[in-house]
């Protein structure tokens, strides 16, 4: 499945959530469902910086020059953004990673416009993170 592909999956899902408080309650509900990382995985090389709440991601090279994305949050809105990244970007290739519009995409479901400035920023840290090391061909 696409990168595009999974981007319509989840728009199909925020598209019947009516206001801004049910898309919250859902991204939160994500959140929950998101594995954590081991202890020993949340360290300093892991934290993503820029997030006002404590975020370490863990992106690992998998075969066909795909990123397996694994991350953590100690904030439950943040853990619902995590899932979401994840749910759109692990397993796909480094090209359609570093292809695909996330800004645009998140706007569009209505999760970045509505989301304050600090975890905006967070949020683009994490996108930021994921990009770089996409862009770097090895993680």
């Amino acid at each position: 499945m696409t990168v595009q592909d999974r981007a319509t999956d989840i728009a199909g899902e925020f598209e019947f959530l009516d206001d801004w408080e049910t898309r919250y309650a859902h991204i939160i509900d994500l959140g929950k469902a998101n594995p954590p990382l081991d202890a020993s995985e949340r360290t300093e090389q892991t934290r993503v910086r820029g997030c006002a709440s404590q975020v370490w991601m863990v992106i690992e090279e998998e075969p066909g020059d795909a990123l397996k994305i694994r991350a953590e949050s100690d904030a439950m809105i943040v853990s619902g953004l995590i899932a979401i990244l994840i749910r759109l970007f692990s397993g796909a290739p480094r090209e359609e990673i570093l292809a695909f519009d996330a800004p645009a995409f998140l706007d569009e479901i209505g999760v970045k416009g509505t989301l304050s400035a600090q975890r905006s920023n967070g949020l683009a840290s994490m996108l930021e993170c994921i990009r770089t090391v996409a862009g770097a061909g090895n993680a």
